[in-house]
């Protein structure tokens, strides 16, 4: 996905939606995002527990799946696309997001499938 910012929606325990606005970057034609508070982020357990999503972008709705990455070498990759896209407008959050705690949280954006 190429939009700036997109808005990801996970699960809830109870099946009701929780949905937050959240940088993505695209690597070789994938789509990645990260917690920016690592674990800690509520977002992101629930989506350990149910990798189902939905993405809003661009004034689509798509359904997906999140995958953990744990390759070092494409984490590094994907921090690199986060310092160049989001560094020069934003470099306190962009390091934020390139540190050990968020790398850690990398995770890839599949079966993506457009619903609206």
């Amino acid at each position: 996905m190429e939009a700036y910012e997109i808005t990801l929606c996970v699960r809830h325990a109870d099946g009701s939606w929780s949905a937050r606005p959240i940088w993505v970057v695209t690597v070789t034609g994938e789509s990645y995002v990260r917690s920016a508070f690592g674990e800690r982020s509520a977002w992101y357990r629930r989506a350990r527990t149910c990798p189902a999503a939905l993405v809003e972008a661009g004034g689509a709705v798509y359904e997906a799946r999140l995958d953990l990455v744990e390759d070092a070498g494409l984490i590094d990759r994907v921090s690199a696309a986060y310092r160049a896209k989001y560094g020069p407008s934003w470099p306190g959050p962009a390091e934020t997001m390139t540190g050990p705690e968020a790398a850690g949280t990398t995770m890839r954006l599949t079966d993506v499938r457009q619903v609206t």
